[in-house]
Order: structure tokens, then C-alpha cells, then sequence
């Protein structure tokens, strides 16, 4: 792919403010290395990533700062302009989702990195590549830390009593065939959502311009087929097989909430937790806070694979990468820490302090144990990770298209602002005819 991503209005943004350091000092130092990495939101994140990257400094004699920053006022992308902009500030930064292309000429290639990585732990998945490869290189290594899905996350006795639905049975808890879920399809989630807004507990999806909405109805279009542009950038917006995934959603925004074009990122989160939603799409945060304020529902979850569609089975992916930046003043020491926090026991180690919630980027590595002992009830995110069983991949919104032209839908909230447009009582021409005319000025 040749992506034509520019820093525009990023590198307009200024400096960041004062951060929290961490700093890891060695008994013989033999340089020194900075990392800013995302804030985890689970506490005993940040924690496990500093017991790994001490033991690291400890054995090579390097003296280490981790910054942790915070997604809250968009710390961790303000900082990240401004040190491009400056060419100075750290060594190795964390990057998600279109933040490696946008930076793509700021950062050391990895290939040997990633050559080595693929060798030992097979192929990764395409969602990966379409972010982390630019001009035919790979700028970032992908990481687990921070690397989310959003599948559902379902009321195990609410989609037994309203929608007839055992997931347990689709899904279990150990190995199975792809025949078991053969009957979890968009038709199937349509009944369900169907039955359990009648019963007062509708599905938590959102139609606005969040990340959660645009990976819901993002992957939801990708399993109908429907791209709304080609892999040259050509708009595709009036195809046969868009109209069939709006006149899906047409037939879905019924059953939502009524908030739904007024949902935030929590808003789904909340609805789960309070028991007033039977299903939501979402990593396992919802559950896992459950799990502190309101036990009963956290034991009644069930994590589970994305429907299938005409084009499979589709689980929206927001990936994380550790990048090193051109500038960085200790690369050889960068690039060893690139390669020791990619590799599988490192990752093993933090998704297992996070309870499970980072999915590493190597379908090899869904074996971690921590997916088969965490619960309440024990096995609930087993089938979190993608499984070969699951026959499923792992989608990132608007990646049919050129990263620039993916990356302004992301950020316009295209897709379900389509979606959107339906619960206002628009047409699907009308939606199509906003859509079209958008993606129109994005190739501009």
C-alpha cells in the first residue's frame, strides 16, 4: 500500500504539558532509553509493564524512563505531535491505529524486527499490516498492550429467556468447530436485538462519531461487503452491496436505544453494567468493572465472536504498536527493547496482568492461559482472542480504501453517521447521498 497521509493539523498542535516519569536505574549504566507508553487502564498494567522493562535495564545496564500517558485530554497524541514537530523527546513511542501512518516519515523501519517476529510466531493478521506497513515497510511493531477487539459481550440468561440463544453452547470454553457458531449470523443478531428491546433490555450499540461506533457499524458494513471506497481510493458508495448493509441497519435501529446517535464511548459500558442492555460490542472493560461494582452481572457475561456476514466474520480491531523514532539518541538500545517487548513471553506476561484484556497480534498467541482461567464465570473471555475454530478475522474500519482516505472517515464517524441518518427517518438514498458527497471532498 502507499498511504498519502500528511502531519496536516497535527503538528499544529503544542506542547504537552509536565509528565509523570518513571525512571529505572541500573547499577552500571550503559546508556540511557525513554519510552512513552499508552496510561493502561487497568492499574496493574502499568505496574507489570515496569516490572518487564526493569528487567530488561537490569540484565543490558541501561538506564530506562517509561512516561505512562493519558488518552484523557489527548495527552498522548498532543505529545506525540509535538515531539515529531521538535524531532526530540523519546526513543520508542506507543502509536494506535492511524497515528503510524500519519508519523510514517518520522520513524525507523522495523522489517528485521518483524521478519524475525512473523519466523517464530507465523503470519499476522491483515489488520496489522494495514496499519503498521507504509511505502512498503513496517514502521511500528505490533504489541499487545493496549490492542483491543470489540466483540460481544452478551447476558448469558438474558439471550437465553428473550432470544433463545445458548452462547455458551455457540461458543464454549474450549476448543470447537467452526459448525458450532454456524448459526451466529447478522440475521441472528437482528432476532435477538428484535426480542430483547422488547423485553426492555435492547442492544447497546451507538450511532455516533465515537471509536466504538465506527468499529460497531465499521465492521458491520466490512461483513456485508460494503466498502464505501476501493484500494485506489475510488468511491464505491453507490454499490449494490451498501444498499443491502443500510437496509440491514434500517431494519436494526428500531431495536437500539433510544440515546443511541447520543452514545459515548461508556455509554454501552454502563448500559451493560446496570442491567439494562442484554448484548453490547465492547473489550472486556465493561465486565471487568462489573466484576467490582455489580458481581451478578459480571458472572451472567459471556465474551464471544462478531456475527458472520457474506463476507465472514468480521471482529473490529484497534491495534497498538511501539514505534522508534528517526531522531531517538540510543537506537541500538531501542531497537533491542522493540524486540524484547514484541516477543510472546513479554506479551504473555502483561495481557495475563491486565486480566486478559491486550490481544496480542499473532493468532499463535491466543493460548495464553489467563483467556481459560479468568473469570467469574471461568471461561468468559475464552473466546475473546480470535480462534482458528472461530473462523474469524480481525477488521479495522475503512481499510478497503487508501489509509488517508480511511483515516478521514474514521475521524468524520462515516459510517455511522449513515446509520445515524436512518434513526432520523432519512432514506437510504439520503444517506448514501451524504456519504458520497463526503468521500468526494476527502479526495480533494
Amino acid at each position: 500500500m502507499k498511504p498519502r497521509l500528511t502531519r496536516r493539523g497535527a503538528l499544529r498542535l503544542g506542547a504537552a504539558a509536565s509528565l509523570p516519569l518513571v525512571n529505572i536505574h541500573t547499577a552500571a549504566s550503559a546508556g540511557r532509553l525513554s519510552l512513552a507508553l499508552w496510561d493502561h487502564w487497568v492499574p496493574a498494567g502499568n505496574d507489570a509493564m515496569r516490572r518487564v522493562v526493569a528487567a530488561w535495564a537490569e540484565q543490558n545496564h541501561v538506564d530506562v524512563q517509561i512516561d505512562f500517558l493519558t488518552a484523557i485530554g489527548n495527552k498522548i497524541m498532543i505529545t506525540m505531535a509535538a515531539e515529531a514537530q521538535a524531532k526530540t523527546g523519546h526513543d520508542i513511542y506507543a502509536f494506535d491505529m492511524w497515528s503510524v501512518h500519519e508519523y510514517a516519515d518520522a520513524l525507523d523501519p522495523v522489517d528485521d524486527i518483524m521478519k524475525d517476529f512473523i519466523g517464530r510466531y507465523g503470519a499476522i493478521d491483515r489488520a496489522y499490516e494495514y496499519l503498521g506497513v507504509s511505502n512498503g515497510h513496517w514502521r511500528a511493531v505490533p504489541v499487545a498492550w493496549g490492542s483491543a477487539p470489540l466483540t460481544p459481550c452478551g447476558r448469558i440468561s438474558l439471550l437465553r429467556q428473550h432470544a433463545g440463544i445458548d452462547v455458551q453452547s455457540w461458543f464454549p470454553p474450549h476448543e470447537a468447530t467452526p459448525e458450532t457458531s454456524a448459526a451466529w449470523t447478522y440475521e441472528a443478531q437482528l432476532r435477538a436485538a428484535e426480542a430483547c428491546s422488547r423485553a426492555g433490555v435492547p442492544f447497546g450499540f451507538g450511532c455516533g462519531t465515537t471509536t466504538d461506533s465506527n468499529q460497531t457499524w465499521g465492521a458491520t458494513f466490512g461483513a456485508f461487503g460494503a466498502d464505501l471506497v476501493d484500494a485506489k481510493g475510488g468511491i464505491t458508495v453507490e454499490s449494490d452491496n451498501v444498499r443491502e448493509a443500510l437496509e440491514y441497519a434500517k431494519r436494526m435501529v428500531p431495536f437500539l436505544p433510544a440515546d443511541t446517535v447520543s452514545y459515548d464511548d461508556a455509554s454501552n459500558n454502563r448500559a451493560l453494567i446496570s442491567g439494562r442492555s442484554a448484548m453490547i460490542w465492547n473489550p472486556p472493560s465493561a465486565w471487568a468493572v462489573a466484576k467490582r461494582d455489580a458481581p451478578q452481572i459480571a458472572a451472567d457475561c459471556w465474551t464471544f465472536p462478531n456475527p458472520r456476514g457474506a463476507k465472514g466474520r468480521l471482529v473490529p480491531m484497534r491495534p497498538y504498536f511501539f514505534g522508534l523514532w528517526s531522531f531517538a539518541q540510543n537506537k541500538p538500545a531501542a531497537r533491542d527493547m522493540l524486540a524484547y517487548l514484541g516477543a510472546r513471553e513479554q506479551m504473555e506476561t502483561l495481557t495475563t496482568a491486565t486480566q486478559g484484556y491486550d490481544i496480542p497480534p499473532y493468532l499463535s498467541m491466543a493460548d495464553f492461559k489467563i483467556w481459560e482461567e479468568v473469570g467469574p464465570p471461568k471461561g468468559t473471555v475464552y473466546n475473546y482472542p480470535i480462534r482458528p475454530w472461530h473462523d474469524a478475522e480481525y477488521y479495522v474500519t475503512g481499510s478497503s480504501g487508501p489509509p488517508d482516505i480511511g483515516v478521514q472517515a474514521w475521524n468524520r464517524g462515516l459510517i455511522p453517521t449513515m446509520v445515524s441518518k436512518l434513526v432520523a427517518g432519512q432514506t437510504i438514498r439520503q444517506a448514501i447521498d451524504w456519504a458520497k458527497e463526503e468521500l468526494e471532498g476527502f479526495a480533494r
